[in-house]
């Protein structure tokens, strides 16, 4: 991990030059390539295993183990990690029977309650959250196993003197998603949960601020551009949908406008901007529960939702996100696949909400079927998996043909299993971060940052652009990949024929 400083796409990106290199969707069966999105659920899984933080001495005064690295680095940042968890028990509260039916469900309830055990430790009183253990400096400073760590392990937390309302917010959204993914199998846990989330909701909401200007080593990683007002909405908005109490619900509507909530049409989901899954959620309750007295606020933010998935669908005149040659929607050259996958899981649970509804998308002169918005979903997924000109899996250890390279230091250093010996951080650096030969490790179910907008792509350890994989990367393909694995789409629909 690099400096992860990013900017908010409230301005659509401008449109990319053309080459030579384009893009035919075939229809010929003759040309389907088929993808086992079942074996892709079961490593992307698998992946979270390998991210998890391990144990600390006895006397460790404050107990902050657990919880994840969000990336090839030793650092617990605790908004992206927040986020990871969200779309991790989205995913399973949008399709526990396709992942239960894979035989992934306990793997990822597993995933989800590393991340909330350790998020109910750091919130050790009701206005305080502990939101990150390390420090970025001085962790790149260092190229070692985590066994072998040698870095500041310096807690940092939010509270009334030093708010952090996004992520505090964001913790509460991921507590409360998951109280529902837990509900039925293990009732108690999910009631522990929802106490620890409205509880930190009513700290965010209490003591406004935004954490990266209480917690300065956020800063240069995961600064909030986006503010906290999206993470306030998202947070009301599961608790709405986790508890059904009406505060929650006019929380969402009455902030709607202040708040950026209906105001923003952007090209964005992610670990800083949340709105369009808050919009999506909102379009959800507009289809569903047609509360007539709220309905014109939720019209827009349907018409919001709306114009995110238009645009990614490239159904929005100009205004669309871009699209590489080969078809991969393009939002930002650092670590774009996890506006891929963020944007892919939109498309997907939307598809399914219009289908269920017996309603079409309505873009600009156009109406898009369920089917049609699902089929786009799956070409962005085989893209990941193959289906590109380069013939690369994205997704680590999927398939014959994926980065060997990756920019992460369990990875790329012999297992402590194999070899005990202490590895210093300028020896890891030197001996193992420069060497030329693959990674000694695969990180099965990373999904690396990917190809640039021209679909180049180099797979080099110190390309950590496009080499380093994150938790966040991952996350909502869980819910894709179990969809998707029980879809009845034509294979040939999503298959990518390339010319020149």
């Amino acid at each position: 991990m690099r400096i992860r400083r990013q900017c908010c796409s409230r301005c659509l990106s401008s449109s990319m030059k053309k080459t030579a290199l384009f893009v035919l969707i075939a229809f010929s069966s003759a040309t389907a390539v088929s993808f086992d999105y079942g074996e892709a659920l079961k490593k992307s899984l698998l992946y979270f295993e390998a991210q998890r933080s391990g144990r600390l001495p006895y006397n460790q005064r404050v107990d902050l183990v657990g919880g994840y690295y969000d990336a090839g680095d030793h650092v617990k940042f605790g908004l992206p990690m927040a986020f990871t968890v969200t779309m991790l028990s989205w995913s399973v509260v949008e399709y526990r029977d396709e992942i239960k039916g894979a035989g992934q469900l306990a793997h990822a309830m597993e995933a989800i309650k590393w991340g909330t055990d350790y998020f109910i430790k750091a919130h050790t009183e009701p206005n305080v959250l502990w939101i990150e253990v390390g420090d970025g400096d001085t962790d790149h400073y260092c190229w070692q196993r985590p066994e072998d760590m040698t870095t500041s392990r310096q807690a940092y937390k939010v509270d009334a003197q030093n708010p952090g309302s996004d992520v505090a917010a964001e913790t509460a959204a991921a507590i409360a998603a998951a109280s529902m993914a837990f509900r039925d199998s293990n009732p108690h846990y999910s009631h522990l949960l929802l106490h620890h989330a409205q509880e930190l909701f009513d700290f965010a909401d209490m003591y406004r601020g935004k954490y990266d200007g209480s917690v300065g080593a956020v800063k240069s990683y995961y600064a909030s551009v986006s503010g906290y007002r999206d993470e306030l909405l998202w947070a009301a908005m599961w608790l709405y949908r986790a508890t059904g109490n009406d505060q929650y619900w006019a929380y969402v509507v009455n902030n709607a406008e202040c708040f950026g909530g209906i105001g923003w049409a952007i090209t964005e989901f992610s670990w800083d901007v949340k709105y369009a899954g808050l919009q999506i959620l909102a379009s959800k309750v507009l289809m569903e529960e047609k509360p007539e007295r709220y309905a014109n606020v939720l019209k827009q933010y349907q018409s919001k939702a709306e114009h995110y998935l238009c645009s990614c669908l490239q159904k929005n005149n100009e205004s669309n996100v871009d699209l590489t040659p080969g078809g991969l929607l393009y939002v930002r050259q650092w670590n774009n696949m996890q506006y891929v996958s963020s944007a892919t899981f939109l498309l997907t649970v939307y598809s399914d909400y219009l289908q269920k509804a017996n309603k079409i998308l309505n873009c600009v002169g156009q109406e898009v079927r369920p089917q049609e918005m699902l089929e786009f979903a799956k070409s962005q997924v085989d893209y990941i998996l193959g289906s590109n000109p380069r013939g690369m899996s994205y997704l680590v250890g999927f398939g014959s043909n994926y980065p060997i390279n990756i920019h992460h230091r369990g990875a790329s250093i012999v297992s402590y299993k194999e070899n005990s010996g202490f590895i210093g951080c300028t020896q890891g650096y030197d001996h193992w971060y420069s060497r030329s030969r693959p990674n000694p490790n695969v990180l099965v179910g990373a999904l690396v940052g990917g190809p640039d907008n021209l679909d180049n792509f180099r797979d080099h350890r110190g390309n950590y652009m496009q080499t380093e994989a994150c938790t966040y990367n991952t996350a909502p393909l869980v819910g894709v990949f179990a969809r998707l694995n029980t879809s009845k789409l034509p294979l040939s629909q999503s298959q990518l024929v390339y010319s020149v």
